[in-house]
């Protein structure tokens, strides 16, 4: 028998009454009929959240991961001749004991070791280093059960539609492979070989081209131009990331329609659509808010909703980046929204329940 309590949201001039569905996701996403092979709903920990609440948080609601940081480039192997394979490995045996299903962030990406940020590397030591690593990942990944994607590349244009390229010094936000080079089409050499790194060693895995940013149309042309091309040399995509880390308001009608717009260019080309890294990012406003917490749970659904109502079209899936509201760090915002606070499930966990369950794929709410 489930049992709902009740809350009352106020959007844009209407009242909302939203039952605070006590199911999981995972249980509601079976109960509704969804295509459990085609459309995934989860969440992100990171290493130090094994066997504590957070685990136990996760495992009540969600049956799909995506292990944080465990399977980088500044994890696994942070400098030549140095690999530690514990934390990835841990989530692998996470996965397996729980019938969990995985998506493997362990892009070549700026996600990269100081060592290879370092201005002193050469080209060579770079195409070497790059090649070891992801080399040993897919090894590594191709024949886990658990692991159904992989991400190979990330972040690789900037928002003005610019190949993201190396920064002076050991930056933490720059990518140091762009420097290796362009090859005579004008696409960095770095993105080719990973994703034939990847289709020669990780035949068994699916292959996400992950990316950043918000909805601007010259970056997402630049990377859908850079698919086809992969595509047309003989190299497997079959997924189209994005890294939804939501700020302002979110994302207004145009931004949705052309969400849409990508998720239909994914699934016409035989691809996933995958919303990898869902949270709200805030720089000065509060996170306690009432007027926050509406924009955040508005955002979610809207996009929610974009994403049922392409259900039958494709492989979707959604995943929450980070399970509790947190303080930012390092080049991050200065807070970070997700849909739980302190391991209590928030406004939009229960606002995004009864999105799944009410299907109104056509609703779009305004802040």
């Amino acid at each position: 028998m489930r049992v709902f309590k009740f809350l009352i949201i106020y959007f844009s001039g209407i009242l909302f009454l939203i039952a605070q569905d006590q199911n999981s996701v995972k249980n509601i996403l079976k109960d509704q009929g969804y295509p459990l092979d085609s459309f995934y709903v989860g969440g992100t920990i990171n290493h130090s959240s094994l066997g504590t609440k957070i685990e136990k948080l996760f495992l009540g609601e969600f049956n799909y991961l995506t292990p944080e940081n465990a399977s980088k480039q500044t994890t696994v192997h942070p400098r030549p001749g140095v690999w530690q394979w514990k934390k990835h490995d841990d989530f692998i045996d996470f996965a397996d004991k729980n019938n969990i299903t995985l998506r493997i962030h362990g892009p070549v990406s700026p996600q990269a070791s100081k060592w290879a940020k370092n201005d002193n590397r050469t080209i060579d030591e770079l195409i070497k280093n790059m090649e070891e690593y992801f080399i040993a990942l897919c090894k590594r990944l191709n024949n886990e059960k658990s692991v159904k994607w992989m991400d190979v590349v990330n972040e690789t244009v900037l928002r003005n539609g610019e190949w993201f390229a190396e920064k002076p010094g050991d930056n933490s936000w720059e990518n140091p492979w762009t420097q290796i080079g362009l090859n005579e089409d004008g696409f960095p050499i770095y993105i080719i070989r990973a994703f034939e790194i990847a289709n020669k060693y990780a035949p068994n895995i699916r292959l996400v081209y992950n990316h950043n940013g918000g909805m601007e149309k010259v970056m997402w042309f630049k990377v859908l131009e850079t698919i086809e091309y992969l595509r047309n040399i003989g190299l497997r995509v079959d997924g189209l990331g994005w890294q939804a880390h939501l700020r302002g308001k979110g994302l207004n009608k145009e931004d949705l329609d052309f969400l849409s717009l990508l998720i239909d260019w994914a699934h016409k080309n035989d691809m996933g659509f995958h919303v990898t890294e869902l949270n709200f990012w805030l720089r000065n406003e509060n996170p306690n808010s009432i007027e926050t917490n509406n924009i955040q749970t508005l955002s979610y659904i809207n996009i929610l909703n974009t994403l049922i109502s392409k259900k039958e079209n494709g492989i979707l899936t959604l995943n929450h980046w980070g399970l509790n509201d947190r303080p930012g760090k390092g080049n991050f915002p200065k807070y970070i929204l997700s849909i739980y606070e302190n391991g209590k499930p928030k406004q939009a966990l229960y606002a995004l329940k009864k999105a799944l369950i009410d299907k109104k794929t056509n609703l779009y709410l305004q802040n």
